[in-house]
């Protein structure tokens, strides 16, 4: 019995071993060409997964720092009145105001207007120390104003959700370190 096969098309003959060659390159090729299929969209599908977390990344980093910052319509000078005002009003106390751009100029350097207001209440700030010794190293509270490179004032603060969260701080000992955000809003109109 002969091997060999008549191609209907031409009228050549084709060894069935030559056939079954083209038919396994072939489906080699089909697979081979599935799996880079695969292989293209797992990558476009990670790139697009990256490209998400890094999205995600950057605004976690941006809240996870624990820094909210708020416009001020008012100067440095002015804001840092402002606050002054307000912390005397309410009878807290002013422990220490730093003049960090202040202090550059004694140095000879440059740096645009930048003032840090530390201020508390030792009834509001000691029951948090109690409950979290560690908490001590964040209080008393802070707010830092300041001017960015476009001349615009900033009213910058510790989220008190970072400070718990940092600390471990008891939520119904929250409402102890709320001030800054109230005191922000009221000195940035």
């Amino acid at each position: 019995m002969s091997r060999w096969f008549v191609n209907l098309t031409g009228g050549k003959t084709v060894c069935p071993r030559s056939l079954s060659q083209a038919v396994t390159t072939d489906l080699f090729l089909a697979l081979v060409g599935f799996a880079m299929a695969i292989y293209l969209m797992s990558i476009r599908n990670s790139s697009a997964i990256h490209n998400q977390n890094k999205e995600m990344r950057s605004m976690v980093s941006a809240t996870d720092k624990g820094i909210i910052d708020k416009p001020s319509k008012h100067t440095v000078g002015e804001t840092v009145d402002r606050l002054k005002n307000i912390l005397q009003t309410r009878g807290v106390m002013l422990f220490a105001m730093i003049d960090h751009s202040g202090e550059a100029a004694k140095v000879d350097m440059q740096m645009r207007p930048t003032k840090l207001l530390i201020f508390g209440s030792p009834k509001a700030g000691t029951p948090l120390m109690l409950a979290v010794p560690s908490s001590a190293i964040d209080l008393p509270l802070k707010i830092l104003v300041w001017e960015d490179d476009h001349g615009k004032v900033w009213i910058s603060y510790n989220s008190p959700e970072y400070l718990q969260n940092r600390h471990g701080l008891p939520q119904e000992l929250m409402q102890n370190i709320a001030a800054p955000e109230k005191l922000a809003a009221e000195a940035g109109e």
